[in-house]
């Protein structure tokens, strides 16, 4: 499955590279794409394509990794950026011209959380679900909150637009459809660069995986793209593999696009004209294969590469 996946980016990568001169990539953390940034390294070093002419934006990064300042939560082995450096780039000889992942670590959580309880009239939660997108309106009183909002949710998609777009997004996917942060129940409307409240079963889960010792150690917010963004990508490319995501995958193709299933969001960019690929194991595409025509109504290409 990665070597295929890697294959799909190493040719697109190229391409675009020799049309434009440079590349500008999607990267998501998590397990799904670890395999595909191994090819794709390898690739890179052996000359298939020049890497030293790509930029990356990163999905999404925690804020409130434990640390007492900007350096230790950036160098945490939880972080995304700490995750970029062993899983991608420090395997390539020729470096991206820039690397970025949002800065959530710059974020001081306690002072977050102090702000947010005292100036409730700065920001709405917005989403059905127990993980909630904390929506800062215009004009904050909270000087803290309009820092947040100009310069690490809007100046993040800024740095998006200013380097052209993204030119291919790899995403993985959560057991109930979420991509990167942006939860099942988030709404789709406005869903650039979101800072999320990450609901307790996340931070439970966080913690009995070993990813942190106890749940005051586990971050209780996330920066992240937001669906709408993430899929403004001129190519996405989805990874799977599993059990755990074989529901969010069949409903995110043969139901229609909502907000319980963020990964759905995938029809509407689809019939836009995105370029939408999932790479996905015989596993988790087991749903998609019991209803074959359903997905050729659909005009959903199906090929078996094992």
């Amino acid at each position: 499955m990665s070597e295929v996946a890697a294959e799909i980016v190493i040719k697109e990568t190229s391409a675009t590279i020799k049309k434009k001169r440079q590349a500008v990539l999607g990267l998501a953390t998590g397990n799904s794409p670890t395999g595909l940034y191994k090819h794709f390294a390898r690739a890179a070093n052996g000359g298939k394509f020049d890497s030293g002419r790509i930029r990356s934006f990163n999905l999404d990064e925690y804020v409130g990794l434990p640390g007492d300042n900007v350096q230790q939560r950036v160098i945490h082995p939880e972080s995304y950026s700490y995750f970029m450096i062993q899983e991608l780039f420090s395997l390539l000889k020729r470096k991206f011209i820039e690397t970025r992942v949002p800065y959530g670590s710059l974020i001081d959580q306690k002072l977050l959380k102090k702000e947010l309880a005292g100036n409730k009239q700065d920001w709405e939660a917005r989403g059905t679900d127990a993980g909630k997108s904390i929506a800062i309106k215009a004009n904050p009183a909270s000087p803290y909150l309009a820092w947040i909002k100009k310069e690490i949710l809007d100046g993040y998609a800024r740095k998006i637009k200013a380097a052209g777009g993204i030119d291919l997004q790899v995403i993985g996917v959560g057991g109930r459809g979420h991509v990167a942060f942006h939860e099942s129940g988030i709404p789709f409307k406005g869903s650039s660069v979101l800072l999320v409240k990450l609901d307790d079963n996340t931070i439970a889960n966080a913690v009995k995986d070993g990813h942190f010792k106890k749940v005051s150690d586990s971050p209780q917010y996330a920066i992240s793209m937001g669906a709408e963004l993430v899929y403004q990508a001129r190519t996405v490319v989805l990874v799977a593999n599993g059990e755990r995501k074989v529901e969010s995958v069949t409903r995110s193709l043969l139901e229609d696009a909502t907000p319980e299933i963020p990964i759905s969001y995938g029809q509407k960019y689809a019939k836009q004209g995105g370029n939408l690929i999932y790479v996905l194991d015989a596993v988790a595409a087991r749903g998609l294969l019991e209803n074959k025509r359903k997905l050729q109504d659909k005009k959903i290409v199906i090929k078996n590469l094992a």
